[in-house]
């Protein structure tokens, strides 16, 4: 009997990007090792040579596989889903899962790279713009890409409990934690009421409320 691959997630509580591995892995049931890389403290974890030398890009989330080093999250999603494709996090057909990657490369292409903690650090720091032109900059850029989103879940006839049909996938592994983000920064999910309805089914399954930020082991206050 061949033995379970050890999975071991590189992650930082309040990282949107780590908190959609997070879903994925726990949507599939699958054991993993939590190693925290602090994004802020000892001028960022992430930045250190020891985590350096598991991803060159100093970025979470990383997920090392029997030594074998992941990253990047939409990759380690695929990875994920070839690996383990039980129970499914993509469509059955060519359309829908092309439709799925698309909502999800909204977030991830279009409004999470604009809110990174490198670029508001950059924006705040070398470019010396104040707390409330940061605000402006996340809440144009993320605003923007949840009306995008929003329409397309309001439009398309694919939506249904969740962003495509009744059962979660990547889409909303992506969507979960950019919600959560807009909330960081003041953002009312009222404004997008679709986006809002399937983010509030999702935080009732037992996997989102594992892989949420606040039941992490490196949570704070």
């Amino acid at each position: 009997m061949s033995r379970a691959p050890k999975l071991r997630l590189y992650s930082y509580w309040r990282s949107s990007a780590s908190y959609r591995v997070r879903i994925a892995l726990e949507l599939k049931g699958l054991a993993f090792d939590y190693l925290p890389v602090h994004l802020v403290k000892n001028a960022g974890e992430q930045h250190q040579s020891a985590y350096r030398a598991v991803n060159p890009q100093g970025r979470v989330p990383a997920l090392e596989v029997d030594g074998h080093v992941v990253t990047q999250s939409p990759a380690i999603l695929e990875y994920l889903e070839e690996a383990y494709p039980q129970p499914p996090l993509l469509p059955g057909d060519a359309f829908g899962r092309a439709r799925v990657r698309s909502l999800a490369m909204i977030i991830v292409c279009d409004i999470q790279p604009l809110q990174n903690i490198a670029v508001t650090q950059y924006l705040k720091k070398p470019l010396g713009l104040g707390e409330a032109a940061v605000g402006a900059w996340l809440h144009e850029w993320i605003g923007r890409g949840l009306t995008a989103v929003e329409a397309r879940l309001a439009r398309d006839r694919e939506t249904g409990r969740f962003c495509h049909g009744d059962t979660p996938t990547h889409a909303d592994a992506c969507l979960v934690p950019q919600c959560y983000a807009a909330g960081r920064v003041g953002l009312d999910l009222t404004a997008w009421p679709a986006i809002a309805r399937i983010n509030a089914e999702c935080r009732e399954l037992e996997a989102f409320r594992r892989a949420a930020p606040e039941a992490q082991p490196d949570a704070e206050q």
